[in-house]
C-alpha cells in the first residue's frame, strides 16, 4: 500500500472496519480491535494515524517495535499469519505507518480471542464478545467436542440429580441478572430446561457433571472413562 491508499482509505474515519491508532503505545487495545475484526466483517488497523484529525504522522520503527508487535500477534487465537506493512512517510524524518488487515469471519470458523478473551465489533466499537455468541459458535467449530455433553446420560434421571445444587446455580444467576427472578420458584426439570440440560426430557451428560451428586458422579465418570 502507498501513502495515498492510506489517505483514501482512512478519509470516512474510523468505521466498523477501520481503527486508527496514534503509536504502539495502545498495541494492546489495537489487538483488541484486531481480534474484533476477525470475528465480525474484517478490518484494517493503522498506526501512526491520530484518530480525531486524521493526521498521518507515522512512527519511529526499531527491530523492538517490530519484535512487539510480532509478539503481540501470537497473543491471538487460532495462530494466523498476518502480514504486517510498513509504509514510509514522507518528510518525516523516517517515521512509517504499521498496516494490518484482518480477514471477516465466517459461520463455522472458530471464534478468536486475544489474550483468551473475544472480541466482536458494533459499528466502530471494540467490546468483549457475550458468552453465549462464543459458545454457539464454538459449537459450529467444535461440533464432536460439543455432541457428548449434549447426549442423554445413560441410566440417569432427574431424581439423581442434587436439587440444592441446581437452585443454588439458579440464586447466583439471578442474582447475577443472568437468570429471571421467576425462576427461583420453577420446577427443577424447568430449570434444567431453561439450562439446555435436557435432551428429550432427560438429563444430558452436561447435567450430570454439573450436578450429579457425588455418589453418582463417580459412577457416572468410571462408565464413561470404561467406554474410551
Amino acid at each position: 500500500m502507498t501513502i495515498k491508499d492510506i489517505e483514501t482509505l482512512i478519509h470516512n474515519d474510523e468505521t466498523r472496519e477501520i481503527e486508527l491508532k496514534k503509536t504502539t503505545g495502545e498495541l494492546k487495545d489495537g489487538m483488541k480491535s484486531a481480534c474484533a475484526f476477525l470475528n465480525t466483517d474484517g478490518g484494517w488497523l493503522i498506526f501512526g494515524v491520530t484518530p480525531t484529525t486524521l493526521r498521518i504522522v507515522g512512527q519511529d520503527v526499531t527491530e523492538s517495535t517490530r519484535r512487539e508487535i510480532a509478539l503481540a500477534l501470537t497473543h491471538l487465537e487460532p495462530a494466523l499469519n498476518i502480514e504486517v506493512e510498513y509504509i514510509d512517510v514522507p518528510d518525516s524524518d523516517g517515521k512509517q505507518l504499521i498496516v494490518m488487515h484482518f480477514d471477516k469471519w465466517v459461520w463455522g470458523m472458530e471464534p478468536y480471542t486475544y489474550h483468551k478473551c473475544p472480541y466482536y465489533r458494533v459499528e466502530s466499537v471494540t467490546k468483549e464478545m457475550p458468552r453465549d455468541m462464543f459458545v454457539e459458535r464454538l459449537k459450529a467449530a467444535r461440533p464432536l467436542d460439543f455432541a457428548w455433553d449434549e447426549q442423554i446420560a445413560q441410566g440417569i434421571t432427574i431424581n439423581d440429580l442434587d436439587e440444592e445444587r441446581i437452585r443454588n446455580a439458579v440464586r447466583l444467576g439471578i442474582a447475577g441478572g443472568r437468570i429471571n427472578a421467576s425462576a427461583e420458584g420453577a420446577t427443577v426439570e424447568t430449570l434444567l430446561g431453561k439450562l439446555k440440560l435436557l435432551n428429550d426430557g432427560k438429563p444430558t451428560n452436561a447435567a450430570v457433571m454439573l450436578f450429579g451428586d457425588n455418589t453418582v458422579t463417580i459412577i457416572f465418570r468410571r462408565r464413561n472413562d470404561s467406554q474410551l
